[in-house]
């Protein structure tokens, strides 16, 4: 593809991270917010696979997309809420202070780009980020990868555990 497209594809995915980004803010119900929140991820998944960082892009939709996401979702409806109508209500104070933070690092950020010079490196050896990947944890760091696998197993039989409660029978 040509760098129109890709230039397109960039503002495209950033447009959407980034109203996805206030929609989880500025609405009212916390589900919805929630669903926001996927939608953002889902946009920088897309953002990091423009970059060809393919694995952190799968990475990014498996985990927070869709695991992430979820337990926050599972997590709101859990609760007992008379009604999800208005449940992510902020006051005017803080919707202002949000508003001028957000302008503040706008205008810091524009300030930093606009008196960086970028050095237009083209890169011809892109590799395949997941092979190297597994070589790499498959071989030199495979004991950090198993301990790491055994520690989140724990972790996962523990919550198991305190879902279902240790006292019943």
């Amino acid at each position: 593809m040509n760098d129109g497209i890709f230039t397109v594809m960039f503002y495209l995915a950033a447009i959407i991270a980034v109203t996805a980004a206030w929609g989880v803010i500025y609405c009212k119900n916390l589900v919805h917010s929630a669903l926001f929140l996927a939608l953002c991820f889902i946009a920088v998944a897309g953002l990091y696979a423009l970059l060809n960082a393919d694995f952190l892009a799968a990475v990014q939709i498996m985990v927070y997309a869709g695991t992430v996401v979820i337990l926050i979702v599972l997590g709101i409806m859990m609760t007992r809420r008379v009604s999800m109508d208005r449940s992510n209500v902020m006051e005017k104070s803080s919707i202002l202070g949000a508003t001028v933070v957000s302008l503040l690092l706008l205008v810091c950020l524009l300030l930093i780009f606009l008196n960086v010079s970028f050095v237009d490196s083209a890169v011809n050896d892109i590799q395949d980020t997941v092979g190297a990947l597994a070589q790499l944890l498959l071989t030199h760091y495979v004991l950090a990868f198993e301990i790491a696998a055994v520690l989140l197993l724990s972790a996962m039989i523990g919550a198991i555990v305190l879902a279902k409660g240790a006292d019943e029978k």
